[in-house]
């Protein structure tokens, strides 16, 4: 149980720094007007799990504390859906639905696809 705990709370430091990495070079490289660093994140986030809970479990026989380390903690805290879901009513508090909208239907879509392609990728191995 402590050993879970342990491998859960390392990787979650990691996933956590990473995403602040990214956001801000996102922000910096690309500007603060649409949260690219949150879409970015949760597709790569979303590819993650569905390679890697289908290559675990489909292909290879791995330690059950991977999964625990990939994907709740190293995901769990990569991903941004609290952000998404502030960013998104920003948006619509401000009246900007252009951009609501396409953050909607981008982080819904993309990730949907990223976690598709990830399960694909990993069935193909």
């Amino acid at each position: 149980m402590v050993k879970d705990f342990l491998a859960i709370s390392v990787a979650a430091i990691v996933g956590a720094n990473l995403r602040y990495l990214l956001s801000r070079f996102a922000a910096k490289e690309l500007g603060p007007v649409f949260p690219y660093g949150t879409l970015a994140i949760n597709i790569v986030g979303s590819f993650i799990v569905g390679f890697f809970v289908i290559w675990t479990t489909e292909r290879v026989l791995v330690d059950p504390r991977w999964r625990l380390l990939v994907v709740i903690g190293f995901c769990g805290s990569f991903t941004t859906f609290s952000s998404y879901a502030f960013e998104t009513m920003s948006y619509f508090e401000q009246g900007q639905w252009g951009l609501m909208l396409v953050n909607i239907f981008s982080n819904n879509l993309l990730c949907l696809g990223g976690a598709l392609a990830g399960m694909a990728l990993a069935r193909a191995l």
